[in-house]
């Protein structure tokens, strides 16, 4: 499998991508934001050093009781990172940038100075954030949710959530496809906690295998969730332990990208299990003996 974002080419299979988060905004949910384009700099400098392939920045808070912020205010905070950006770039191993923005009106003032990914959670409504990432041979990745951003959709009921992704991504790429946005330029997010309960997100760690059928990558945001705190009774500082078990569990499906804030876990987590999953070590076929046992 191929993906394409600018100037990077990927090929999977691969050691899973990990995807470090920096908010540049004041409102993130585990208080790590900042307004200060230095002081963001500087987090995903350290990220890199950690080992992320990918950085991730917003300016806005995906919590739902915030406000939005207008979209002049969003790429106000956005454009100092991205001009930035090139002087990371180049001390390091070919990152990708990803900038997570739902509006159109930002990702089209965005991408002509940078950014290889568009992280788009407004579930594709239509075709423009697909034709801005055609124009810029930029990456889309298409989340699953319902309804517009930033508006709380917790009162969700799916028959069968996992039906109800695959016939969604089955319309999304279509949809992408048909504003000119090459297949190999689209990843897939299941959107867990988006729109969805407990037993939700529980399946489709579970059952994430169904969306192979696609032949795209899947990246999961599995980075202190609210479904951790749901099944551990925990707040979200305390959550990254959970977060390392949602890693194997999406790595044991076949996830190929997860978003993190703790990238250094992250990173030690994904390489440990992909060692394990690689290994070439005969397979010991005789039985212990009693004395091993004792």
């Amino acid at each position: 499998m191929i993906w394409h974002a600018r100037q990077h080419r990927i090929e999977f299979p691969r050691r899973p991508l990990v995807m470090g988060i920096v908010n540049i905004n004041d409102d993130s949910f585990c208080g790590d934001g900042t307004l200060d384009p230095t002081q963001a700099l500087a987090q995903a400098k350290q990220q890199l050093l950690d080992g992320a392939d990918i950085i991730d920045i917003g300016a806005e808070s995906a919590r739902t009781n915030r406000g939005a912020i207008s979209v002049e205010e969003e790429i106000a905070r956005l454009l100092p990172f991205i001009a930035q950006w090139p002087v990371l770039h180049a001390n390091f191993n070919a990152p990708l940038l990803s900038i997570n923005t739902w509006r159109s009106e930002v990702i089209a003032a965005v991408l002509p100075h940078g950014g290889d990914i568009i992280n788009d959670l407004s579930a594709l409504p239509d075709a423009t954030n697909a034709r801005l990432c055609a124009e810029f041979g930029a990456s889309l990745l298409i989340m699953h949710s319902v309804g517009q951003p930033k508006v709380p959709h917790t009162h969700v009921q799916y028959p069968n959530i996992i039906e109800t992704l695959v016939d969604f991504f089955t319309q999304k790429l279509e949809l992408a496809e048909s504003a000119g946005l090459p297949y190999k330029n689209i990843l897939i997010d299941p959107g867990i906690d988006f729109a969805k309960q407990r037993d939700d997100n529980l399946a489709i760690y579970r059952h994430l295998r169904a969306l192979h059928r696609f032949d795209r990558p899947i990246l999961l945001p599995v980075s202190r969730k609210t479904v951790i705190g749901d099944v551990l009774g925990i707040p979200a500082l305390e959550r990254d332990p959970g977060t390392v078990a949602c890693i194997a569990a999406g790595m044991t499906r076949g996830a190929h990208l997860f978003r993190v804030h703790h990238v250094k876990a992250a990173v030690q987590t994904v390489k440990m299990l992909w060692a394990v999953q690689r290994s070439t070590s005969p397979l010991v076929t005789s039985p212990l003996s009693s004395s091993a046992m004792t």
